[in-house]
């Protein structure tokens, strides 16, 4: 079987300059191999797998005189990549692993998924770099609990359209999904049976469990951004030690939906000796520059000690050496040095965000009506929720970050990301529906630059994907507005 020629920039995302040479076309014998310089010895590993598997060649790794060649050199910007394809050869060049692992995902799209014997990549040339540095996705692991190898699965999944950010959301009143030595109750009680929305979906993250998946994430250039929500969404918290409760009685388990009703004190000790300690602990697990401190939905909270208990939390993270991130509410405050702003809402405007960023602070993008994974497609999706409307492809798609807020530009963004809240959702197949192929759309505007974007493109590549999702088993949306190849 002939594979069936993919042109050079029919990828996700979209690179920033493509050239095509149509007489340049390469055909990938079955003498091909991979010549490396050893420092990119796992990047030749990776690439000599594709290929295998898209050409069932036996695909040798060696030190020169390769057909595909990687090299080493060139570029300062760490995921600056230039593929060169011609008729007697391959070229990856970038100035370090992380920018040859983007040309890899590049590459891996012009390649067939299922093996054939005859295939020919372009002829051309593609020069690429991103437009942000943080292109993230979020996955709430509270409300519904997935495994490491589920998560690892996504991990996979998310670096082919090059998102580098996973935000784990690892606590909330449903569920505490991280082992927090000398807490034992948090997960004990917090990630026992019948914790998450509907009763469904218990589970936790040992200590050394996180440790794997976030090495996991980091051999594949994902940095992970775990997230411990404060000072509200810890009714699990205050199951599992009734102390930390302003009364010190107990509370019931929650497994419901609802947001708003649970709040740390501000005004006792034994609150910030609890929140450092888990502070310390999660820095000192996560290799990573950010520590999501939560800070949204804090209804039950009176705004002083909102405000009393953010002073004495927002530093804490840079105390152990992080970068403090956390939802947009915390801009009501002055933020510490580093300090990230994240938008989440609907609103057209946000004073707090916009007086962060005029303070030099940065922002990652994600209102809820363009980059929420968890919005309904459509008023008859099968999974989600629609508070904040349907969220069809073209809507992920059609807006820009730097047009969001007011006050808030291109200078101040550091990026994007596509949340992906768990209250309907039950599997991988779940998460699979929800973010594919939205997820593309968030890439897309996360490196692609602001003037090469545009739906029409955008659209027909994506439809290019539905046979490659097929063979790659992804339960992918179907979405009407998108003419998918079969």
């Amino acid at each position: 079987m002939r594979a069936t020629l993919r042109r050079l920039g029919d990828v996700i995302p979209l690179p920033v300059s493509v050239r095509p040479d149509p007489a340049a076309n390469f055909l990938v014998s079955p003498t091909v191999s991979v010549s490396t310089d050893p420092a990119a010895a796992d990047i030749a590993d990776q690439l000599a797998e594709l290929l295998r598997q898209a050409t069932g060649h036996p695909v040798p790794v060696t030190g020169t005189g390769g057909s595909v060649e990687i090299v080493l050199g060139g570029y300062d910007k760490s995921e600056a990549y230039r593929i060169d394809i011609a008729a007697g050869g391959v070229t990856l060049r970038a100035g370090g692993n992380e920018g040859l692992f983007a040309a890899v995902q590049t590459l891996r799209q012009l390649l067939p998924v299922a093996e054939a014997d005859e295939v020919t990549l372009p002829g051309g040339t593609i020069e690429d770099e991103p437009r942000f540095a943080y292109r993230g996705t979020m996955l709430d692991l509270a409300r519904h609990f997935f495994t490491p190898d589920e998560i690892k699965s996504y991990v996979d999944l998310i670096v082919q359209f090059k998102i580098n950010h996973l935000h784990l959301h690892l606590t909330d009143d449903q569920g505490w999904r991280l082992e927090i030595p000398g807490w034992p109750r948090l997960t004990e009680v917090g990630g026992g049976a019948g914790t998450g929305v509907g009763g469904v979906g218990g589970g936790f993250l040992t200590a050394a469990e996180y440790t794997d998946l976030v090495a996991y994430a980091g051999q594949r250039f994902v940095t992970i951004v775990p997230e411990i929500d404060l000072p509200g969404h810890v009714n699990a918290a205050q199951v599992a030690y009734p102390e930390l409760t302003c009364d010190g009685e107990p509370v019931s388990p929650r497994t419901d939906a609802e947001v708003g009703y649970s709040s740390l004190c501000a005004n006792r000790d034994e609150t910030y000796a609890f929140v450092e300690d888990v502070i310390r602990t999660v820095a000192a697990l996560t290799p990573g520059p950010f520590l999501h401190i939560g800070g949204d939905e804090a209804f039950s909270t009176p705004p002083e000690d909102y405000r009393r208990f953010l002073a004495r939390v927002l530093p804490m993270p840079g105390k152990y050496g992080k970068r403090t991130v956390g939802w947009h509410e915390m801009a009501a405050v002055d933020l510490p040095p580093g300090a990230v702003a994240q938008y989440w809402r609907i609103e057209p405007a946000d004073d707090g965000v916009a007086r962060a960023a005029d303070r030099g602070h940065q922002v990652i993008m994600s209102p809820a009506d363009r980059s929420y994974l968890d919005m309904k497609y459509d008023k008859d999706s099968p999974l989600g929720l629609d508070w904040a409307g349907v969220v069809g492809v073209q809507r992920s798609y059609d807006w820009d970050p730097a047009d969001r807020l007011p006050g808030v530009g291109e200078e101040s963004l550091l990026g994007v990301e596509a949340p992906l809240w768990s209250e309907t959702l039950r599997s991988p197949a779940d998460i699979q529906f929800l973010a594919f192929p939205r997820l593309c759309a968030i890439a897309e505007i996360g490196w692609t630059p602001r003037a090469a974007r545009n739906w029409p493109s955008f659209r027909e590549r994506l439809a290019t994907f539905g046979p490659r999702w097929t063979a790659q088993g992804i339960n992918f949306h179907r979405s009407a507005e998108v003419d998918w190849l079969d």
